[in-house]
């Protein structure tokens, strides 16, 4: 039972007034300009992660970074091995457009294992300077937005990776004033670098004595402890232990196993500043053996392709499998998501990422990298008729 008045109000002063002044009403966050204001803090080409805040980069590839635990990007500190079946080289162009994506961004970018001739083929950025096909593209994209209600327009499929708020409209001057933190780029066009120092090659020693890992360890040591803190690095490892490459004391366990760890040693005490790259050939390294399976529990995330056959591809069947329409590019293969960076209780892995637990499908064009949902036609059960003729006669099936 409560013995105070109820006509007196709690917390009341000498005066008689509540004690609890009435605050000023504040404009209402939307959470965008939040988000921008975090971004403003952050090097360019890098931006907050969506779950967590955490700093991440882009892949170069819009589909690759919805997939990545959907914190929209790879989070610094961490790797990514890209592994690949068959003779096919998608691997690469996923490599080339994640080095290309760090050169127009203003990274140090350090491949291994590359001469310059590597460097010299990344390809360029659609829509810059100059580029007027590239311009005439994007504006065809921003015109052709979905027309069903006004509350969808800004929805967009899981595959292309553009930006879900906003879409269809122009940008304000805010907007245009951030950079881009992903670039569309064309596999015909030669990006133009900068400055010769652009990208860093760290060749692979082939001496007898000791490890043939031990120069691109102590590069990438002196790269990072001399550069400014603000830096960002990219570290890419085309076709890991590729016999053309590398000599055959690297394919031993105690060569690349130590490589790796001290490479992840790097990551994680530099873990604001650097990411990597790496691509597996699974023809020479197949998952069964044990090495492959010790180099993917080294990385953070990993993500196999497995192109289609050529018999299969040119077929005219598999066209309508992973196209909707007329209009879209037929899938050149399975993506399969091994594994994925997981940072938190609170979520990560396949957790929140777009796509997962679908059977996804990556298609390489002319002008981009798209990794998408996989789907079968749904099957016809109508037989057509048969028609044979037997004495002028049509034979017609008929079931009872």
């Amino acid at each position: 039972m409560s013995f105070r008045k109820r006509n007196i109000p709690l917390n009341t002063n000498s005066r008689g007034s509540s004690a609890v002044e009435p605050q000023a009403i504040l404009p209402r966050d939307d959470g965008e300009s939040r988000s921008k204001a975090l971004a403003a803090n952050f090097p360019p080409g890098v931006r907050p992660s969506p779950i967590d805040g955490r700093p991440t980069t882009s892949t170069g590839t819009a589909s690759l970074d919805n997939l990545l635990a959907g914190h929209a990007g790879l989070a610094l500190g961490n790797s990514l091995l890209i592994e690949e079946n068959g003779t096919t080289d998608y691997a690469g162009s996923l490599l080339r457009f994640y080095a290309a994506e760090g050169v127009v961004q203003g990274h140090r970018v350090h491949v291994v294992g590359m001469r310059d001739h590597w460097g010299r083929e990344l390809p360029g950025v659609i829509g810059m300077t100059g580029d007027k096909e590239g311009a005439a593209i994007l504006a065809k994209g921003v015109k052709d937005k979905m027309k069903i209600a006004w509350r969808y327009e800004g929805l967009s499929e899981i595959g292309d990776g553009s930006n879900a708020r906003g879409a269809g409209r122009a940008p304000t001057h805010t907007e245009a004033a951030v950079p881009a933190f992903c670039h569309t780029y064309d596999l015909t066009k030669r990006l133009e670098l900068p400055s010769p120092t652009a990208l860093t090659y760290i060749s692979i020693s082939a001496s007898s004595t000791g490890t043939p890992f031990h120069n691109v360890i102590d590069a990438l040591t002196r790269e990072l402890m001399h550069s400014a803190p603000e830096s960002i690095h990219r570290i890419v490892i085309p076709t890991l232990l590729s016999p053309a490459m590398y000599p055959d004391a690297a394919n031993h366990p105690t060569m690349v196993l130590q490589f790796l760890h001290a490479l992840r040693a790097l990551l994680r005490q530099h873990g604001n500043r650097v990411t990597a790259f790496i691509s597996l050939p699974l023809s020479l390294f197949p998952r069964l053996m044990g090495l492959t399976r010790w180099v993917e529990l080294l990385c953070d995330g990993v993500i196999e392709l497995v192109p289609f056959p050529h018999t299969v591809d040119a077929g005219p069947a598999l066209s309508a499998t992973g196209a909707a329409t007329s209009q879209e590019e037929m899938p050149q293969g399975l993506v399969r998501l091994h594994r994925l960076p997981v940072f938190h209780e609170r979520g990560g892995g396949a957790i929140g990422a777009a796509g997962v637990g679908d059977d996804l499908a990556f298609t390489l064009s002319r002008k981009r990298f798209v990794i998408k949902p996989f789907s079968l036609p749904p099957v016809d059960n109508g037989e057509p008729q048969q028609e044979e003729a037997q004495g002028g006669k049509v034979k017609v099936d008929i079931d009872f």
